[in-house]
């Protein structure tokens, strides 16, 4: 399985990924998308995961074998009852083949009564678009407009009968492929009809929703004269608030990089904007090259600790997830944190090291007790444990939901404390579960 050269693959490209796999895209759709790949490639995520092996065989021939499950997070586009293969969905529309309905954008009045009309007896299908990427700052991202087509399905059954089934569509939200559509994605889930909704607005509506950015400005300039608009309006672009460094902390395997994944996608759901560095990420990228030796981790983790505490000296939250094995380096971020000005959360993800090692994906744990790879936290490199920790989380006893309820409290107490405000009412996250 590992000798063929790796590919990390892209969010964008995960999302392609997913969609071959579940039958939306023939494999070769996919290898088109991977114009730099050769001819036999490992597909692997961000933590070097091998998820596919992609082979362009004899002629056109392209096989995809299926490896590794792909890592989920949480959030209603990531629900097993929407998030589903093409193939399955396809069974259930039936050889007529359903109307497929693209809730591309969060549907407005217009939209339900359009919906209405365009439904019949038949099966419909509201195919919602989901990427893993963050959206453009002020778009509704995947988890909102997954709620929006769940409050449409319910509307839509109730004016027009029709059996209604909504569906998360993996779609890269940055460059698409070319020569697919989401109509084709679409059809292979299949719809044999396909409409998008928001292609159905009148002129007024879509107008109303694309000036809805200049609602706050015009009623601005309602309520004040000139001058004092003009300050109103440049006190608000320039409101700040501290940043935080939500930063994570554990063994290979814990699932702190699940956890802060699944965070991350809350608070960005939530519209403050985050900025999610993981340590297998970032040692891609901003530390490729380094080794494993400690003055190489400490490096690691102190880049990872710096780039955090930009983002969050401008008010940003950033959200780090490396192992980060020494205390000297966890206080070196600390530091960085707090001299922005930022606060400062540190997350102890305990899961004890048999879990770890049972949950192992990559082989690590095996291979480095064989002697096959050196100096490996846990096994032949040490692991210090915090003894500052703000929120300790053992996920052996903690689903994903509930540690990243715990991580937001513990967030959103430490939020209310600027300005010398407190949220008495945010419960403590403190505690060795």
């Amino acid at each position: 399985m590992t000798d063929s050269p790796a590919r990390v693959l892209t969010d964008d490209e995960l999302d392609l990924l997913e969609l071959a796999l579940g039958g939306a895209l023939p494999p070769a759709a996919l290898a088109a998308a991977l114009p730099d790949a050769p001819p036999e490639v490992l597909l692997t995520d961000a933590e070097n995961t091998p998820l596919a092996r992609l082979t362009a065989g004899g002629g056109s021939a392209v096989v995809l074998e299926p490896l590794k499950p792909l890592a989920g997070a949480i959030g209603p586009q990531w629900d097993d009852a929407v998030r589903r293969p093409a193939r399955d969905v396809r069974t259930e529309a039936g050889d007529a083949g359903a109307l497929g309905l693209l809730v591309t954008e969060a549907p407005t009045h217009e939209d339900a009564a359009t919906a209405a009309a365009l439904a019949s007896a038949g099966t419909v299908l509201l195919l919602v678009p989901v990427a893993r990427r963050a959206p453009e700052p002020g778009a509704v991202g995947a988890p909102g407009l997954v709620r929006a087509a769940g409050g449409l399905a319910g509307d839509l059954t109730r004016r027009s009968g029709a059996p209604v089934v909504t569906v998360a569509v993996p779609w890269p939200g940055g460059n698409k492929p070319d020569g697919i559509t989401l109509d084709d994605v679409a059809a292979a889930y299949g719809a044999g009809r396909v409409e998008t909704l928001a292609a159905h607005r009148s002129p007024a509506t879509a107008r109303a929703v694309a000036d809805l950015p200049r609602v706050h400005d015009e009623a601005v300039r309602a309520l004040y004269p000139a001058a004092s608009a003009a300050e109103v309006n440049r006190a608000a672009a320039g409101a700040h608030r501290r940043g935080a460094v939500v930063f994570f902390t554990g063994l290979s395997g814990s699932g702190k990089s699940t956890v802060a994944r699944a965070l991350a996608a809350e608070l960005d759901d939530d519209g403050l904007r985050t900025t999610l560095l993981d340590g297998d990420a970032v040692r891609h990228h901003l530390s490729k090259g380094l080794g494993f030796d400690r003055e190489s981790r400490e490096l690691n983790v102190e880049r990872i600790g710096y780039v955090a505490s930009l983002v969050a000296g401008h008010g940003g939250i950033a959200v780090a997830a490396p192992i980060a094995p020494f205390a000297s380096g966890r206080a070196r971020v600390r530091a960085l944190a707090e001299g922005e000005g930022a606060h400062y959360l540190l997350v102890h993800v305990s899961t004890p090291l048999e879990v770890c090692e049972a949950r192992d994906r990559k082989g690590f744990y095996a291979r480095a007790r064989a002697g096959e790879i050196a100096e490996f936290t846990g096994i032949s490199s040490p692991y210090e444990e915090p003894t500052d920790a703000d929120v300790v989380i053992d996920t052996s006893h903690v689903p994903v939901e509930e540690a990243v309820r715990m991580v937001r409290a513990a967030l959103a107490a430490r939020l209310g404390e600027q300005d010398g405000e407190q949220d008495v009412d945010a419960p403590t996250a403190q505690g060795g579960v």
